[in-house]
């Protein structure tokens, strides 16, 4: 089971960093761009790593309050969901 978790949690960050970096490619050439909602739930979804990574990296959607705050309260949830799991298991 852990196997599965890792594989989902490794799919949904790549493709949660894609995005955001996507996002802020757009951004820079004024095209049409993914919307905050489907920001965010990629990062509650399990991709929040990846959103902390991108946000970071790309300082991206920095300034808007919903993402500093929820990005990393979803990376803590996510963490701590992961480590529950992990220790039931074990």
């Amino acid at each position: 089971m852990i196997i599965y978790i890792v594989i989902y949690l490794t799919c949904i960050n790549i493709i949660t960093f894609t995005l955001y970096s996507i996002d802020k490619w757009k951004a820079k050439r004024n095209k049409w761009r993914i919307s905050e909602a489907k920001l965010l739930l990629l990062a509650f979804a399990g991709g929040s790593l990846g959103a902390y990574m991108a946000m970071r990296m790309f300082r991206h959607k920095t300034q808007h309050k919903k993402f500093t705050i929820l990005v990393p309260l979803f990376l803590i949830a996510w963490i701590s969901s992961c480590l529950m799991v992990f220790f039931m298991m074990h």
